[in-house]
């Protein structure tokens, strides 16, 4: 795989408003590099070459008239849960889908602004797990270490992104799916406020509980897209107010007063926290405390969050099931959540909703004390490839739950958070970890603040995986015994 890596987001858009390059350069060698990688990698279900190509011819002439956009000319990914005009939305579901004949609202804004779609990314079947594996498209690999997962359900799009073959992507997040891939992969990983970018044609996704959300290499990237993408549709449910995000990865955050917390909300299943990440997150709160933040350990009040989660969560498999050409070729999981969908899609479900303005106020009374919430992203470092893809049933469930015990409980609560990198674990060190920003409603722009003196501090986006690893036969061999 070559060397040639894909510069940032902002550093893109700003080398073609100057004119130091063209969109078609860009293009090119990203969809080179994609090629290059999509046999170890497998991060894309679907690759826009030649529509991206015109494309981006499109966008050159537009510079050249002139015509200034925020990513106008810039390469992106977008997850396969999205629709595209001219692809087809599978989901990561094996069968033939139909081909889309409008984009997604997301998807409109960031190409409104200018940005050419050059692939759709991998996602498990309706983005249900933390792995971003399946019969349909076969294993995503994490480039720090092919042997291990990206994560998921935003896999094969933080696979792209950490791997450098694209500066950025869309991915969508249900109860970490952006977050855990990002904190997987050595990315900055953002679920914004709920219905900060539009789900549409859904009103929205998962009875409330998915939104879509970037993937970068540094906050002010992943700040760019956010604001490239958000907006709401007529038809949206949600529609927080507008607010700028990019000019908050330039302010400094002030003073604050965060809660350390490694307790997660109870499920009733056995979980661990593994100690490198404990170790992980007690080092990002001592780098805190010494930028002058009060670092106090505290938890939320989660209370009976978890129980509000699954009729949610399974009555969209539910409804997403309902799309699927055929439903035989469905993983059996997949098949039984849709089951137990249909039996808690009526009063459990209505009463899912209906606490949640209780839970807002008693998970958020820790905001009365404090500005962030500090938690893992997840339990564990990146499982092996197939470590929990090969399980079954109740005890793919348990394993998953264990693994990323933190980042769902703010999906119930709508609220945004942000995965930044934390250090590395395993005997090589090329296990990627992440820690989590929390905040309450509507506080993106202080969590971006955050994240980015942070990242000032630590630096994080300076390390890459050796790329050169990926072509080695024995990790490749590796990976697939794994």
């Amino acid at each position: 795989m070559s060397r040639s890596l894909s510069p940032g987001l902002v550093e893109q858009a700003r080398a073609l408003a100057e004119g130091t390059v063209s969109s078609r350069e860009l293009v090119e060698q990203c969809l080179a590099r994609i090629e290059a990688a999509q046999p170890t990698l497998n991060a894309f279900r679907r690759i826009r070459a030649e529509a991206a190509v015109a494309e981006a011819d499109a966008a050159d002439r537009r510079l050249a008239a002139g015509e200034r956009a925020p990513l106008l000319g810039v390469p992106v990914a977008v997850k396969d849960d999205m629709d595209v005009a001219g692809e087809p939305t599978a989901f990561g579901c094996p069968g033939e889908f139909p081909v889309k004949t409008e984009d997604g609202e997301a998807v409109r804004r960031i190409r409104k602004a200018g940005a050419v779609v050059v692939g759709k990314t991998n996602t498990p079947e309706l983005g249900q797990w933390p792995f971003t594996e399946g019969p349909a498209f076969g294993e995503t690999r994490n480039p720090w270490h092919p042997g291990h997962t990206p994560g998921g359900s935003s896999g094969g799009a933080a696979a792209a992104v950490a791997a450098g073959l694209v500066p950025a992507a869309l991915g969508s997040d249900g109860a970490g799916s952006v977050r855990i891939p990002a904190a997987w992969t050595h990315l900055i990983g953002i679920k914004p406020q709920r219905g900060r970018i539009s789900t549409w044609p859904d009103e929205e996704a998962f009875n409330g509980i998915t939104g879509i959300g970037p993937l970068a290499r540094t906050v002010a990237d992943a700040a760019l897209l956010l604001d490239a993408a958000s907006g709401s549709h007529p038809g949206d449910l949600h529609r927080p107010r507008a607010v700028e995000m990019l000019p908050a990865a330039g302010r400094e955050p002030g003073r604050l007063r965060i809660a350390l917390s490694l307790r997660p909300a109870f499920t009733g299943t056995p979980k661990r926290l593994d100690p490198a990440v404990r170790g992980a997150v007690l080092g990002t709160a001592e780098r805190l405390a010494a930028l002058g933040h009060e670092v106090v350990e505290a938890d939320p009040r989660y209370g009976p969050v978890g129980l509000t989660f699954v009729p949610r969560a399974t009555a969209g498999v539910r409804d997403w099931c309902a799309r699927v050409p055929d439903q035989a070729l469905l993983d059996p999981r997949t098949r039984s959540a849709a089951r137990l969908g249909r039996l808690l899609g009526g009063g459990p479900l209505r009463l899912a909703r209906t606490t949640e303005a209780r839970l807002h106020a008693r998970v958020g009374e820790i905001f009365h004390r404090f500005d962030v919430v500090l938690t893992p992203t997840t339990a564990t470092p990146p499982p092996r490839i197939g470590a929990l893809a090969r399980l079954s049933g109740w005890r793919a469930d348990r394993a998953m739950i264990a693994a990323c015990p933190y980042a769902w409980p703010w999906n119930v609560l709508g609220w945004p958070g942000i995965s930044v990198p934390a250090g590395f674990a395993g005997d090589d060190g090329r296990l990627p970890l992440g820690v989590q920003l929390l905040g309450p409603a509507e506080s993106e722009p202080l969590l971006i603040s955050l994240a980015a003196q942070l990242e000032a501090d630590q630096r994080w986006y300076e390390q890459w995986p050796d790329l050169e690893r990926l072509d080695n036969r024995e990790d490749r061999d590796t990976a697939s015994a794994a």
